[in-house]
This record gives C-alpha cells, structure tokens and sequence, in this order.
C-alpha cells in the first residue's frame, strides 16, 4: 500500500453554525452541499475541489468533552497553504484581526512562514507559505531545523 495524498479531514465541532462561519466566512473554504441537506448536523467544504470533500464538519452538541490542554496523544494542528507569498500571508494576518482571530504563534521555518490560530472548538491551524526558492530536497532543511519569530 502506498498512501497517495492526504483526502480530507473531519472534525467533530459544538456549534455548526459558529464553526460554519469559521471555516466558511473567515478562512474561505467553499461549502459544496445546502446547509441542513445533510442527514446529520454537518457541513462539507471544499478548498481547490480536487475531490468529493477536503473538510467534514460534525456537530455533537455542547456537552461535547473537550480538547485536553497540554501535551497529549493525537491532533497537535494541521495545515493549510493559504498562498506563495509573504503579501498573501499579510492578507491573511488582516483577515484575522479583522474578525478577531487572535493569533497562537507565528514561526519562520525557513522553508514556510505561518500563522497560527484556533478555530472556534481550539483545533490548532497553521496558515502558511512556502518560502520561495527552498530546495525541498535538501536535508538540511530536517537536519538542521528553523525556529524563528516570524515578523511580516
């Protein structure tokens, strides 16, 4: 078996309709069915529509056990280009404050510049950048690690 790409993801979620407006108004993602068509309280979203969906949005209500703080076992964040450039990821950065998205961190990793944030249940998003020019089959890139503020 040879994994050839990273589907989609799905996320268990409080409140729809606030994770909905998230997903949908603040970090663009495109809705690809008519709220409340689905059989169970859910959303599915496309980004780039390269398949059936690339997000699945779940509710299971507000009593919903939550996310431990701290170290743990499973999803630590997951990423999602938003661009090719550092102007583009300015964008973003006004697109946040505009809806008061706080930012948890912002990392100059050499090879990507990122951003990161909470959506409304705390999963941990990182939006970022390739820095251009990286030559991504250079081991020095794993080897030897890059861990800066990042400043735009």
């Amino acid at each position: 078996m040879q994994v050839k790409e990273l589907g989609h993801l799905v996320l268990y979620v409080r409140d729809l309709e606030r994770s909905v407006h998230f997903y949908r108004d603040v970090l663009g993602w495109r809705p690809i069915v008519s709220q409340g068509s689905l059989p169970f309280p859910a959303m599915a979203f496309n980004a780039g529509g390269r398949t059936h969906h690339e997000l699945l949005l779940i509710e299971v209500g507000p009593d919903a056990a939550p996310i431990p703080a701290g170290r743990r076992v499973g999803l630590y964040h997951f990423g999602l280009k938003v661009g090719d450039s550092d102007d583009e990821l300015r964008e973003v950065l006004e697109t946040l404050r505009a809806n008061d998205v706080p930012l948890v961190g912002a990392t100059d990793h050499g090879m990507t510049h990122s951003l990161y944030v909470l959506d409304p249940d705390g999963n941990e998003i990182e939006l970022y950048v390739d820095v251009p020019g990286v030559d991504w089959d250079d081991p020095d890139l794993w080897e030897r690690p890059v861990l800066r503020p990042l400043h735009l």
